[in-house]
């Protein structure tokens, strides 16, 4: 039975996708649940498995290209025979006899078009080369077609003549030509790639959130001191109790936004149009960096979340993300983002909107500073506190007291349990 594969329905946020992989070829079989091809979004990689056992009979949209929700990807029969690497070598084996049978009865064929399969005769005329250096694996020592093509692949390898191929040659055969295309492995080698459409999204965001929003960052710094002796204390019972999951600063940073988000609306809205919306709910946004781009999960109701529900939904974020397995859900939507430059070393840095939220917060490296303390000099673990904010909606005066908030919430960690 024939199915059409076709791609999964896009939510409207989505318009389309762009087909990024295709890990099967068509005439090789498929089993249940394998995985097929992956759709790159503005957002997420989706998967498309198999819909049952079979073989992948026909690719309709080729890697690179745009499609929407429910477009035609390929051809699949379930139940279907591949075509096996024996049975071609049997078709190419029965060609090769009759041109041996043909040779045979012209006096005037050449020895070395007898010792070349019709395929390979074709590809060595159409790149110069010399035969007699193509080491043969077929029967009575002919050149099969793979021979050809793994000579081309080993480096080093020019052609007979000095001469390009023909024009014609070189457009019948695109994959070969990239098969012979070898980087340079000088100091000054270069190497061109298309931008995935994830990191095409976040640079368009980025460049948004700079042009359209009257964006101001304010600093602060935070002794780290009374966050990590809680830590230390109960990290081995937190770890114990929890199954597992381990206490990490994030979660201290989560409940304190919480609950100066609470104390200043404007820092919790975005902007629609012309209208602000004050949203009556905490959903954090956390970015988290991927192999393919930044990406910001999102923590929903993130008041409801107890410590250990907040560092076990930040570490599924991060394999997630690492894996490419991250759903639109889990990153649409978000009143306020967290962002943790800390983790590769920075000390400082100003962090960009994500529009529409209005403020964005940025942690850093803990770094220990000698600070005056009632009049001495004493070494703490220090962290700079970064808030970038859009001035059009949140004065001044708001963000400065947010950022504060969060300084005084982490420096006594029982006000957060406490609520004052």
């Amino acid at each position: 039975m024939t199915i059409e594969i076709k791609a999964p329905t896009l939510p409207e946020s989505v318009p389309d996708g762009t087909i990024a992989t295709w890990y099967k070829k068509p005439g090789e079989s498929v089993s249940r649940d394998e995985l097929i091809v992956d759709i790159e979004t503005d957002k997420v990689v989706l998967e498309v498995v198999a819909p049952a056992d079979g073989v992948l009979k026909d690719i309709k949209k080729a890697e690179g290209d745009t499609i929407v929700s429910n477009e035609v990807l390929a051809i699949f029969e379930e139940g279907g025979v591949a075509v096996t690497p024996e049975a071609e070598s049997a078709t190419e084996s029965a060609t090769e006899n009759a041109t041996e049978s043909d040779a045979e009865n012209d006096d005037d064929q050449s020895d070395l078009a007898v010792l070349l399969s019709p395929a390979a005769r074709k590809l060595v005329e159409e790149n110069n080369l010399d035969a007699n250096r193509i080491q043969s694996t077929g029967k009575d020592g002919r050149i099969t077609k793979e021979d050809v093509v793994n000579y081309l692949k080993t480096p080093a390898q020019t052609p007979a003549t000095p001469t390009e191929p023909p024009a014609a040659a070189q457009q019948e055969t695109p994959a070969l030509a990239q098969l012979v295309a070898t980087s340079s492995d000088g100091p000054r080698s270069e190497k061109r790639v298309p931008i995935s459409r994830l990191r095409a999204k976040v640079a368009e965001r980025l460049l948004q959130a700079t042009q359209t929003t009257a964006m101001l960052t304010t600093f602060n710094e935070v002794n780290m001191q009374e966050v990590m002796d809680l830590r230390e204390r109960y990290k081995a019972s937190f770890e114990k109790q929890h199954d597992g999951t381990k206490l990490g600063f994030m979660s201290f940073f989560v409940r304190a936004s919480v609950e100066a988000l609470k104390r200043f609306p404007a820092v919790n809205a975005s902007m629609d149009g012309s209208d602000i919306i004050y949203h009556g709910y905490q959903d954090i946004g956390v970015a988290v960096s991927s192999p393919r781009g930044l990406v910001v999960p999102v923590l929903r109701d993130a008041d409801a979340l107890s410590f250990a529900d907040t560092e076990q939904a930040i570490r599924d974020f991060g394999l997630k993300a690492r894996d490419g397995k991250l759903g639109i859900d889990e990153m649409t939507g978000g009143t306020f983002t967290i962002s943790n430059g800390g983790v590769f070393g920075s000390l400082l840095s100003t962090p960009i909107l994500n529009p529409p939220q209005t403020a964005i917060l940025g942690m850093h490296k803990i770094q220990e500073r000698p600070m005056a303390v009632n009049g001495e000099v004493k070494i703490l673990p220090m962290m700079y506190l970064a808030l970038s904010y859009d001035h059009r909606m949140i004065d001044g005066k708001e963000a400065v007291q947010f950022l504060v908030t969060i300084k005084e919430l982490l420096e006594d960690p029982a006000r957060i349990f406490l609520e004052v």
